[in-house]
């Protein structure tokens, strides 16, 4: 049997060897550390490879990250992959940092493609531009039990910045992008998991690329705006595998954002318009009318920015590219009730082509993106968004700078797993890394 190691909680010295452990050895590593100086209460055990019915008498949770789970006791156990990067838990449970651990990089590196987190926890990774410049129509599957990449069906049509889209049956449906001729495709796909395979379902009425797709609450997907700034929207129904022409945008535009908002309605805001140039405005789809409404004006133009719906039902608008096409730190915030924006803590860095994560806890994180000190570059850098005061805290770095990348919470909510993009050198990476918090 694996030999365990006792942690006291929130002892920097344990801290430091378990990330120092889990970095040089993994989760096979075994180390026996007496620590009865410490005088530990309450103690936890972290062990790989768990005995069968775990140890008796003592709370025990298994699996993954299992530390994440477990309430103060006097005794605990955590079992499984990744145990001893997991975290205690006590009377004090905010989310004081973050930290990144490589995990096991891609088959095909990648930027430009799409993540989805699928029904059964595993992620699908699929497109995006490879290591030769190409369209890619690889996919392939991340297991956070094991941390490996495996190899699925390919899609029918190589793309890069298409859509993928979870679908309530399960399935999942990836439109549009840029063809492997460079061209702007109407092709869309659905994915199996059980299968495995792709699938042609019906083309959407225009082609398109840096457009959105919402999945809405009836089921429905709603594709917004790409192509050369357009003003066209569509709906897929997956019924029928059908796309329709609905309400078309205000304002045509690309690389804008979509956010379904908690009544159901759809938020769309800034991107490139049809000058060519960062747009401010925004907007809202409401399904029930198939129409679009203006909606106040962003406090900043901005296009490869993110949204995030928080759980206060505000909307947190971060980054991107701003009027003079430079990276911003600038942030906001929408309130449907009065359908205006206001300006949040800026970011500590900028970041354009960056991912927000919503963590369980509320907290945004924000990873990679391009940054600009008078010359552009890719970033590394992540910071953490609290909605309660306003502001932005550095946190633990990524240890691979990337930007068009993705960022995948993990069905455990404690994890998110970050994967390809373009590196420090603008190449599209395979490198992939996992990160949560620590307190």
């Amino acid at each position: 049997m694996e030999k365990f190691v006792f942690m006291k909680r929130k002892t920097s010295l344990i801290r430091n060897l378990m990330n120092w452990l889990s970095r040089h050895y993994g989760t096979v590593a075994v180390l026996p550390i007496a620590l009865a100086c410490f005088a530990l209460s309450p103690r936890t055990l972290a062990v790989d490879r768990p005995p069968d019915g775990g140890y008796p008498n003592q709370n025990t949770a298994e699996d993954e990250d299992a530390l994440f789970s477990l309430t103060a006791g006097a005794a605990s156990t955590a079992m499984g992959f990744d145990a001893l990067d997991s975290n205690t838990t006590g009377s004090n449970n905010a989310l004081a940092s973050w930290s990144w651990r490589v995990t096991h990089s891609l088959n095909t590196a990648r930027s430009g493609h799409t993540a989805t987190l699928l029904q059964n926890g595993i992620v699908l990774v699929a497109g995006g531009t490879d290591s030769n410049f190409n369209r890619s129509a690889s996919a392939e599957l991340y297991d956070p039990a094991s941390g490996a990449w495996t190899d699925t069906g390919s899609l029918n049509t190589a793309r890069n910045r298409h859509t993928a889209t979870l679908l309530q049956n399960g399935m999942v449906l990836v439109a549009g992008g840029f063809n492997i001729n460079a061209n702007r495709s109407a092709s869309a796909e659905l994915y199996d998991p059980v299968s495995g395979t792709w699938t042609f379902t019906g083309s959407l009425n225009t082609a398109r690329s840096n457009h959105t797709a919402t999945l809405l609450p009836n089921g429905m997907v709603l594709v917004a705006g790409g192509s050369t700034a357009s003003t066209s929207a569509e709906l897929y129904d997956p019924a029928s595998g059908i796309w329709t022409f609905t309400g078309s945008l205000n304002t045509a535009r690309e690389g804008h954002t979509a956010t379904l908002l908690q009544n159901g309605m759809v938020l769309v805001a800034g991107g490139f318009d049809s000058t060519g140039l960062p747009s401010a405005s925004a907007e809202l789809y409401d399904p029930a009318g198939g129409t679009w409404t203006f909606t106040g004006s962003l406090n900043t133009a901005r296009e490869g920015h993110t949204a995030t719906l928080l759980p206060n039902g505000r909307v947190l608008v971060a980054g991107g590219l701003d009027s003079t096409s430079v990276p911003s730190a600038s942030a906001e915030l929408y309130d449907l009730a009065s359908g205006t924006w206001t300006a949040t803590g800026s970011l500590n860095r900028a970041h354009n082509m960056h991912t927000a994560t919503l963590l369980q806890n509320g907290i945004v994180l924000v990873a990679g993106g391009v940054d600009s000190n008078s010359v552009i570059f890719i970033s590394a850098t992540a910071e953490l968004y609290r909605a309660a005061s306003g502001t932005w805290t550095a946190t633990g770095s990524l240890n691979t700078a990337r930007a068009g990348h993705t960022a995948t919470l993990l069905q455990n909510g404690k994890v998110v797993l970050v994967a390809g993009g373009e590196d420090s050198l603008f190449d599209p990476s395979a490198s992939a890394e996992r990160g949560h918090g620590n307190r």
